[in-house]
């Protein structure tokens, strides 16, 4: 892991860009006065929407971690941003836009395309990144996990023991593959559902939280569409993951 910038924020909140590998990553720990190292760490996931498009509501997230007590990081995502191109996802994505904007069903094969694919590269990446990030002295876990893809979240809260809890966003197209790795997950779970999501089969999302294997799992739905997340959700998700990580 290479550090290539550094920025006090002016709540404290100290902000480092780093590359690990071809990998470009934002590494968000609390100021003195908010925690005293080493801290519970969160990673931020985010959409396949660049790390640039994605900063200003990564960085609030990461703002109102760091006040709780938490560090909290993020990686771009494989054929995303910077980050070289990929032709096959590329492609499912086109096929996605041409058949929402033609207001036809998105087939199975175009989410497996588009999503599968990506889970397999995306999810060895984070891992990469956490052991790299569990190295700094200033961070000293248990680890959490927040945001989308949702997949994502699915197949690291099944392979990664290191992560403990996670708060996921449903919103995000998901194969039916990945219901079979849901069963298998048992950690807590705060899952967030916009009732109104435009993009984003409700029942589909309803059907992926019931097939949640977790003891504990808890659904918050919010009327409103994708980006009309309310403040108090945002309030409900750092208190569970005070209980789990602290």
């Amino acid at each position: 892991m290479h550090f290539t910038s550094e920025q006090r924020l002016d709540d404290g909140v100290l902000e480092r860009e780093f590359t690990l590998g071809e990998i470009p990553g934002i590494l968000w720990t609390p100021g003195a006065a908010s925690a005293s190292a080493p801290v519970p760490m969160i990673l931020l996931g985010h959409p396949t929407l660049g790390l640039a498009k994605m900063y200003p509501r990564l960085v609030a997230r990461a703002r109102h971690s760091a006040a709780q007590g938490f560090a909290t990081a993020t990686i771009e995502l494989p054929g995303s941003g910077d980050r070289p191109s990929w032709a096959s996802l590329d492609q499912a994505r086109a096929d996605l836009r041409r058949v929402m904007q033609a207001g036809e069903p998105v087939s199975d094969e175009i989410v497996d395309a588009l999503i599968l694919p990506l889970v397999d590269k995306a999810v060895p990446e984070w891992q990469a990144a956490l052991d790299a990030l569990l190295s700094l002295p200033e961070i000293g876990g248990p680890v959490g996990y927040s945001g989308g893809v949702i997949s994502i979240g699915i197949r690291l809260a099944v392979v990664e023991p290191r992560i403990v809890a996670a708060g996921l966003f449903a919103g995000s197209l998901v194969p039916r593959a990945m219901f079979e790795e849901a069963r298998q997950v048992t950690i807590p779970l705060h899952v967030l559902l916009q009732w109104d999501d435009e993009g984003n089969d409700r029942q589909t999302a309803l059907d992926l939280f019931d097939a949640f294997g977790s003891k504990e799992k808890s659904l918050h739905a919010n009327m409103g569409g994708h980006t009309g997340v309310p403040q108090f959700a945002g309030d409900a998700a750092a208190q569970f993951f005070t209980r789990h990580l602290k």
